[in-house]
């Protein structure tokens, strides 16, 4: 015997709480949150304060810079001077607009000399020199040194994981189907935000797809991404080595490959009928990218110390 209307329209309001309930169920399990830590750059590393670039006598020496980042000290001496007394030293330095003064605003010259960026911009990617004049020891003449520095700004890649999930939908036309995608979206979001990451919506599409020796069946076709924040952007101040954004990005994946396996097992569980909306097994596809911004590129062979590093200006 045919239902009633109204029964139908119960059951169809059950089968839609049901989905709202399933993924709300999958977000109370899902992990909690890492511990934070100071964002390092990708490639290189050169921008931590600690770090000191001696120059060479016989070559110029590359240096590489995060846009927007304080650079190492950048020290008007080679290895060897380095560990030697030098007596009454002197420097003067100069770049690409000319010397370099204490009283520059873009730039620092330490009371040894050392050259320091507070905030490196693309402007001030270029050649810089050192002349250092001293004496070995009181008796001995006058000596000068030229040191060449070939300082570069990078940046960091934007890399982001790309997935693709379906899922057996409502009529295409159905407002459900549009309730669900906010709802999914949302939870997506809050699983990645504890690890500085966002999700945004790339493309979702409703298809009606003829299945093998079957009839038709509505699926929806997501596609999002999960990228990572800005560190003054995340829920809370980070303070150790697992706020470095390619790590951040692999915690989010796993999160985000678990939270689908969990509607999995859910759906096992779950007596029938089945939601209207449910994740479609098997369907989940990830893809790993990561693009240098307009301007940069890498080249591992012009920059073989910084081979991962998007320099300004040269491109694989």
């Amino acid at each position: 015997m045919e239902a009633s209307a109204p029964g139908r329209a119960r059951r169809g309001r059950r089968a839609r709480a049901a989905v709202v309930l399933l993924l709300s169920v999958l977000l109370v399990r899902a992990p909690p949150a890492v511990g934070h830590s100071i964002q390092l750059p990708g490639g290189f590393r050169l921008t931590q304060d600690s770090l000191k670039i001696v120059g060479s006598s016989n070559y110029p020496v590359k240096v590489y810079v995060l846009l927007h980042q304080r650079s190492p000290h950048v020290l008007c001496v080679t290895q060897q001077l380095r560990n030697s007394e030098l007596i009454d030293p002197s420097f003067q330095w100069f770049g690409p607009g000319g010397k370099i003064s204490s009283e520059n605003s873009t730039a620092e010259i330490t009371s040894t000399g050392s050259l320091v960026f507070e905030n490196f911009e693309e402007s001030m990617t270029g050649v810089y020199t050192c002349f250092l004049e001293y004496k070995p020891t009181v008796e001995e003449a006058a000596k000068n040194l030229q040191l060449k520095y070939i300082i570069y700004a990078y940046r960091e890649p934007r890399s982001y994981y790309q997935f693709t999930a379906q899922y057996h939908a409502a009529p295409c036309n159905s407002i459900y189907n549009t309730a669900f995608e906010k709802k999914l979206l949302h939870i997506l979001s809050k699983l990645v935000l504890n690890f500085y990451c966002e999700v945004s919506l790339l493309k979702s599409e409703c298809h009606r797809v003829k299945m093998q020796k079957a009839g038709f069946q509505n699926e929806l076709f997501f596609t999002f991404s999960v990228s990572f924040l800005d560190i003054e952007k995340g829920p809370k101040p980070c303070v150790d080595y697992s706020c470095e954004p390619s790590r951040r990005l692999m915690k989010a994946k796993n999160h985000i490959e678990r939270f689908f396996n969990q509607q999995v097992e859910a759906l096992g569980r779950h007596a029938e009928p089945l939601p209207e909306i449910y994740y479609i097994e098997g369907t989940l596809q990830v893809t790993w990218i990561s693009r240098c911004f307009p301007g940069y590129g890498t080249n591992a062979l012009q920059h073989p110390k910084c081979p991962e590093c998007c320099v300004l200006g040269h491109y694989r």
